[in-house]
């Protein structure tokens, strides 16, 4: 069994020291992380096929076997994500702001590092080599424990991290990996109190709710994503159905695809006939209420339960609306917080939506696939948010830091 107090105290020094670090060597060294990876690739792939046979033995289904694949092509993006995080500004160090109180006091807040994190996830391997460099850029350091699934994957990618570290002089206990993918270990990580500072878990609604109930770590939670597109009566035919086909299909196993439809009943005739034949070309089951049923050709009745399911897979709820509003109260009742689309040439419906949607990412006339560290100029992310405290939605390198103030005198006392 992993040694966790052992990682814990090698990952307490190893911040302190991280957190010295100027903004240059961070950068050289992320870069050279991101050049191992790539020359490293054949050894990468080979590992991830490990994984890949155990999936398939598993009766995994395909939509969550791309999670789990790696190709020359996502390696080379999992690279270009570490050398995009390297360009970005340095959080730490920044001052915010900086004012003189009454007593001639100059006050400062500044950004700092958080310390230890500790981050648990499943299936997904490029979630390493993000958590990774985002973490060694804020000088945190982090311990990883990925889901039996990737194992192989993820040991291998945080063995060249660690690799290239050392080939710079480098501590390679900045990134450390739980080698242990047992329950026991998983949930002793969670009350790691005097080592970890925050722990963030990346995965399913099981994992995430188990993380929230066990953890005595203090938790940045992010969310399953039940996400919704919503065509309202004004919306373009062509743009929604391209829009949804993009949203439920393009990689329906993630968090930011679209697992219910609702349209408008106004337009729900000549609209469903359209999706229904563009999303048959992936063979998406449709689950419809009553209304939508009627309207296609084929699909089954859906229930209570499909109103609330994150599918992860080529399956959509449909749903027909009386209006706007009772759009925007079906998702406020049933979503996750995540992502949520309108669709239509209405300027005040788009506004409302915007408004009234509570989300940590809000969209008019744009597929919520786009709800990615990477796509918003992150470089990469932890994972998304859905919280309201501290964070929300993709967690970058400001997600990543604390603050303190720092208090300029000149002999004062308070009287």
């Amino acid at each position: 069994m992993t040694d966790l107090i052992q990682l814990g105290k090698q990952a307490k020094e190893t911040a302190y020291q991280l957190g010295l670090m100027d903004t240059k060597t961070k950068n050289d060294l992320l870069l050279h992380m991101a050049d191992e990876l790539e020359k490293n690739t054949a050894k990468i792939l080979l590992e991830n096929q490990k994984d890949l046979d155990a999936a398939k033995e598993n009766g995994i289904t395909d939509a969550m076997l791309d999670r789990l694949r790696l190709t020359d092509e996502r390696i080379k993006e999992m690279a270009d994500g570490i050398r995009q995080v390297a360009t970005l500004p340095d959080p730490i160090g920044e001052v915010d702001k900086m004012w003189k109180n009454e007593d001639g006091l100059m006050i400062g807040k500044q950004r700092v590092p958080l310390g230890v994190i500790g981050i648990i996830y499943e299936s997904r391997p490029n979630v390493t080599t993000d958590a990774a460099s985002l973490c060694f850029k804020t000088g945190n350091a982090v311990i990883l424990r990925g889901g039996k699934e990737a194992f192989h994957s993820n040991k291998i990618l945080v063995s060249v991290l660690q690799q290239a570290l050392k080939q710079k002089g480098a501590s390679p206990l900045a990134i450390q990996f739980v080698d242990d993918t047992s329950r026991e270990t998983a949930q002793k990580l969670m009350k790691l109190n005097d080592y970890l500072d925050v722990l963030i878990p990346r995965g399913g609604a099981n994992l995430i709710k188990a993380v929230l109930t066990t953890a005595t770590v203090p938790v940045i939670e992010t969310g399953t994503g039940n996400c919704h597109v919503y065509i309202d009566k004004d919306a373009q035919l062509e743009m929604a159905t391209n829009i949804i086909v993009n949203a439920k299909c393009q990689r329906p196993s993630v968090c930011n695809s679209a697992e219910t439809l609702l349209i408008h009943q106004e337009v729900a005739a000549d609209f469903l006939p359209v999706i229904e034949k563009a999303l048959n070309e992936y063979n998406v089951e449709l689950r419809a209420d009553e209304r939508a049923l009627a309207l296609f050709e084929q699909s089954i009745p859906a229930t209570e339960e499909d109103w609330e399911t994150e599918f992860n897979d080529y399956i959509l709820a449909v749903k027909v609306v009386d209006s706007l509003e009772e759009a925007i109260q079906h998702i406020n009742r049933y979503n996750t917080k995540h992502s949520e689309s309108i669709i239509s040439d209405n300027y005040f419906a788009t506004q409302q939506f915007l408004q009234q949607v509570d989300a940590a990412a809000v969209y008019a006339n744009a597929s919520t696939r786009f709800t990615d560290g990477f796509v918003f100029g992150f470089g990469a992310e932890i994972g998304i948010s859905t919280q309201k405290l501290h964070a929300r939605g993709p967690m970058g390198l400001a997600e990543l830091t604390s603050t303190k103030y720092i208090v300029y005198g000149d002999g004062q006392y308070r009287k």
